[in-house]
C-alpha cells in the first residue's frame, strides 16, 4: 500500500478525541475516517459517543454506521476500508484526520496484520450447539484443559 500523509487522533475513552477533531476538520475543510471498532455498527448509537446527526451532515465521516450489530467486522477489514477512504479524501487534495481508541486499528493501518485464515462458519455453529447443550462455561473449562 502507498503512504499517505493523515493527521492522528488517538487516546483513552473521554478524552475529547471527536470534539477536536470536527474542529479540526471544519478549520481545515476536510474529512474525518473513524478508528473506532464499535462506532461501526448501526443502532449502537448509545455508549460510543457517535457523532451527532448535525455534524455528520456538516462534516464528512467516513466508516461510521456500515454495518448491522449481527454482522461481525475485522481488523483487517477495518484496514482495507479504511485505506479506500484515505485514498478518496487524498483525491480530493485534503488531509484525512484519522479519529479513534481501537489501537489496534491503528495498528493494523500502519503495520499491517499477519494473515489469518478466514473463520469457518461450520466450527462457529458447532461452538454455539455445544455451548447451548454444555453452557459456555462448560466449554471455558475445556478449553482450559486443552490450552492452559
Amino acid at each position: 500500500m502507498s503512504v499517505f500523509p493523515v493527521l492522528c487522533v488517538m487516546g483513552p475513552t473521554g478524552a475529547g478525541k471527536s470534539a477536536l477533531a470536527f474542529e479540526l476538520a471544519k478549520r481545515f475543510q476536510t474529512e474525518i475516517v473513524s478508528v473506532d471498532s464499535a462506532m461501526v455498527y448501526r443502532g449502537m448509537d448509545i455508549g460510543t459517543a457517535k457523532p451527532f446527526r448535525e455534524e455528520l451532515a456538516e462534516i464528512p465521516h467516513h466508516l461510521i454506521d456500515i454495518r448491522d450489530p449481527i454482522e461481525p467486522y475485522s481488523a483487517g477489514e477495518f484496514r482495507q476500508d479504511a485505506w479506500a477512504a484515505i485514498q478518496s479524501i487524498h483525491a480530493k487534495n485534503k488531509l484525512p484526520i484519522l479519529v479513534g481508541g481501537t489501537m489496534l486499528y491503528f495498528k493494523a493501518l500502519q503495520q499491517g496484520l499477519s494473515p489469518l485464515p478466514k473463520a469457518q462458519q461450520n466450527v462457529r455453529e458447532k461452538i454455539a450447539q455445544a455451548a447451548q447443550a454444555l453452557g459456555w462455561e462448560a466449554l471455558h473449562e475445556r478449553l482450559k484443559s486443552i490450552d492452559p
